[in-house]
């Protein structure tokens, strides 16, 4: 009897653990198949390397850091060597957001004259610089290197010091209450003090070579670096203090 027992208890476990085993072999089966993921190939992890060390005019990193938070979503630094877009989605809304730094430089270079007094002169240059693409890239590429040797520093980087020190913050508008017109303080978004920036940067530079010996290279170059430098000599940063205290005034 005994050996009876033993034999129905080694067969009741066999029983159990083939049970146990089917079902294992059921819940695998319902279960979804997972997909390995693909490895990177080589080619790709090489294409990635060489996309991360492209240079600006095949010389300075785009290794650059954006102090201004509000500033760092509107200061595009895409990787290119010779950045041209053709503005080819300019119909869409904060396009522009999507262009690289340098070009925006660049098209803001490329106007004519002011048309209006500014320090007690009206600055026309007949238009020299509009539409010239090309000129453009190569005063910047030549204002860059000049901007190297003097500083020792990346330009791309004193570039962006300089648009976030020559950005104001604040602003004035005009608001009637009923038949009375007043100036009010007001804040300026992100995209529209980079836009001030540049667009003081480009008049900065038309003025220092206008009816001067100082080449639109130089002028650029000089004030790319007391921008950067926050010196008050810099007509962007002048423009900036001056429009900050009207604002200040005006509450």
């Amino acid at each position: 009897m005994p050996e009876d027992k033993k034999e129905i208890k080694a067969e009741i476990k066999q029983e159990l653990a083939e049970e146990k085993q089917q079902q294992a072999e059921a819940e695998a089966k319902k279960a979804p198949k997972r997909r390995a993921k693909p490895a990177a190939s080589a080619q790709q992890e090489a294409a990635q390397f060489a996309y991360n060390k492209i240079l600006l005019f095949e010389k300075y990193p785009y290794d650059v850091e954006v102090a201004d938070l509000s500033l760092k979503n509107y200061i595009n630094l895409t990787p290119k060597a010779y950045p041209q877009s053709y503005r080819r989605f300019s119909q869409k809304k904060f396009s522009k957001a999507n262009v690289n730094i340098v070009e925006r430089l660049e098209n803001s270079l490329m106007r004519g004259g002011t048309g209006g007094k500014i320090s007690g002169r009206v600055i026309r240059t007949e238009g020299r610089l509009q539409g010239k693409k090309l000129k453009t890239i190569h005063i910047m590429e030549e204002a860059f290197e000049k901007v190297s040797k003097q500083t020792g520093k990346n330009p791309l980087q004193v570039l962006v010091m300089a648009l976030e020190n020559s950005a104001p913050i604040e602003d004035t508008t005009r608001v009637r209450y009923g038949g009375i017109i007043s100036n009010v303080a007001v804040d300026i978004s992100a995209s529209r003090r980079l836009d001030i920036a540049l667009r003081n940067m480009a008049m900065a530079t038309v003025i220092g070579a206008f009816a001067n010996k100082k080449s639109v290279v130089d002028a650029l170059a000089t004030e790319l670096i007391l921008a950067a430098n926050n010196d008050v000599n810099s007509y962007a940063i002048k423009r900036k203090n001056e429009v900050e205290r009207m604002a200040r005034s005006a509450k």
